[in-house]
């Protein structure tokens, strides 16, 4: 896999750290974003490594990157909240249903319709889903987080078919496992690098085109 390019929008720690991590081990260039510092990514220190400053819930900071047209192999973005502690439909305010929406489900979609440009023809986009997004496979409760990730997923397969079909372009809806990182918390049955490994192999073995929600072992999930 030796020069190939790989943008990981949100990669300032957990996952997105981890998949720098993995992409780097694996002999890819990677251009990384984090909203403001990282001293982890930064302590990477990688010629390999380029790392630039975006947020996913701001059009501007991706849109002024300058990836340049069909330079990238793959996408990846990596960004998700938990939402309103609560995660109560019947609690949320307008703003709570805003910020989760927007951060989970709408930025990542804008901003992969953004740099869709900057993806080679026959290339990968990849967003950070959840398995808590399926529909057919819910249980209830975590009722914001759940359906901002339905949302996203409803997002990435639309792009698949209007957006990147036609190129030949793989998206992939990721689920990761239930990880421990800030979010997943320290009883999670999979460590970081256990995750990222998985979901490496995924984007590595993608290429065909088409939608798929899968996880870090190659399943299919139910949508």
């Amino acid at each position: 896999m030796a020069g190939k390019t790989v943008f990981i929008l949100g990669a300032s720690r957990g996952i997105g750290l981890g998949l720098v991590r993995e992409f780097l081990g694996r002999g890819w260039h990677v251009v990384a974003s984090e909203r403001s510092k990282s001293e982890d990514l930064h302590a990477l220190d990688c010629e390999a490594l380029e790392i630039v400053t975006c947020d996913v819930t701001r059009p501007d900071s991706y849109g002024a990157l300058g990836l340049g047209d069909a330079t990238l192999d793959a996408i990846v973005i990596n960004a998700g909240i938990t939402g309103a502690r609560h995660q109560d439909a019947s609690q949320a305010t307008a703003d709570e249903v805003a910020e989760v929406m927007m951060t989970n489900a709408f930025g990542p979609a804008r901003a992969a319709k953004a740099l869709l440009p900057s993806l080679k023809d026959g290339g990968t986009l990849a967003v950070m889903s959840s398995l808590m997004g399926s529909v057919a496979d819910s249980s209830g409760g975590y009722e914001l987080y759940r359906t901002s990730k339905a949302a996203l997923n409803m997002l990435a397969k639309g792009i698949a078919e209007q957006d990147a079909g036609p190129r030949d372009i793989s998206v992939l809806s990721l689920h990761p496992g239930w990880v421990q990182t800030d979010m997943g918390g320290p009883n999670a049955k999979l460590t970081v690098a256990e995750s990222v490994g998985g979901l490496a192999d995924v984007i590595e073995g993608a290429g065909s085109g088409g939608f798929r929600f899968v996880d870090y072992a190659g399943k299919d999930l139910p949508f």
